[in-house]
């Protein structure tokens, strides 16, 4: 014999509930709208509240004066809206020059890496016309250039090119040069 499973229900529990909440929201609305009935019946006559205005005479002063204050509220409140949109205008033109300046500063590396290509361009050119020149004919060129111009061209050159211009040097020249060669890395970092 199988047996059923018996389903346990709240005694009539939820129907308790919902019954509290119902005479819970009847008793807050009496409670709301009966008191501005009650605030109307304590407040003063007519006649009566003229006679308590009567009653303070600085009534008037202190409005008047919460007044003048409200107004100079309303135009200190103005004035930082104006302040407020004129920032937001600076900010905005500020924000288009540093625009524009971003693009004049990637435009400036533009022209310097064309500059810097065309005359790495030109030095690569006119190493190689002096690697082809006859080493005696170099070398008498290299004797009227400044040594540290020299010592450029010179370790662009291949060790055998370079070798054979140093040696149609005269011997002032051709250590003037090599010791320029010799200590332009001497300062760089070793590690």
């Amino acid at each position: 014999m199988t047996r059923k499973p018996t389903e346990t229900r709240p005694k009539c529990g939820v129907l308790v509930v919902i019954s509290l909440l119902m005479i819970g929201s009847a008793a807050i609305r009496i409670g709301l709208e009966s008191g501005p009935a009650l605030a109307k019946g304590a407040q003063p006559s007519m006649p009566e509240a003229k006679h308590a205005r009567a009653e303070l005479p600085g009534a008037q002063v202190l409005l008047t004066e919460l007044l003048r204050r409200e107004e100079a509220l309303k135009q200190r409140e103005a004035a930082v809206m104006d302040k407020e949109k004129a920032l937001a205008i600076a900010d905005q033109a500020i924000e288009t020059r540093l625009i524009a300046l971003q693009e004049a500063e990637e435009a400036l590396r533009e022209t310097l890496a064309i500059a810097e290509k065309a005359a790495e361009t030109d030095l690569t050119r006119l190493t190689d016309v002096y690697q082809s020149m006859k080493p005696k004919d170099a070398a008498a060129l290299f004797e009227t250039m400044d040594p540290s111009f020299a010592a450029g061209f010179l370790s662009r050159m291949p060790p055998d090119a370079a070798a054979g211009v140093l040696a149609g040097l005269s011997p002032e020249a051709a250590y003037t040069i090599s010791v320029i060669m010799a200590g332009r890395n001497a300062a760089a970092p070793q590690e």
